[in-house]
């Protein structure tokens, strides 16, 4: 999801994709947008996508205020929780939402679905690179 939509965007403005683990404040600084996209993990974002808001939270606030954002959560059922938790990050940044959050759903419920490698359809892959290409536009028009 996170390539597809990096790819989309990358065709309408400079941009990186970066892991959470990866990730640093600094990186948060040197952009002007943000597409967060991450795993749901028992109806919260996952733990390394939470590490990473944890590491950066406090040394960019005050620092990336009104820049825009989107994200993207892989969900086995549901994804709304996981979408709220990210809002309500991005919200202390001061961030501006651009999309409603895109939520892919995988119906996965069983602990061996659970641990499955997942393949997203190519429709789904397709709204994200839409998302992508949505936000680099926006980037790269001034609309955000």
């Amino acid at each position: 999801m996170a390539e597809a939509a990096f790819h989309a965007a990358r065709e309408e403005v400079r941009s990186t994709l970066k892991s959470a683990a990866d990730a640093e404040p600094d990186d948060l600084l040197a952009a002007d947008g943000y597409i967060f996209c991450a795993p749901e993990n028992l109806a919260a974002i996952s733990g390394i996508m939470k590490d990473f808001f944890d590491r950066c939270y406090y040394p960019v606030l005050g620092r990336i205020e009104g820049r825009p954002y989107a994200q993207m959560v892989c969900a086995g059922s549901d994804g709304e929780n996981a979408a709220r938790q990210t809002a309500r990050i991005a919200k202390g940044w001061r961030l501006r939402e651009v999309q409603e959050p895109l939520i892919v759903c995988t119906k996965s419920q069983t602990p061996e679905e659970i641990l499955a490698p997942k393949t997203i359809s190519d429709d789904k892959l397709n709204s994200c690179r839409e998302l992508g290409a949505a936000m680099g536009i926006g980037l790269s028009l001034g609309v955000f």
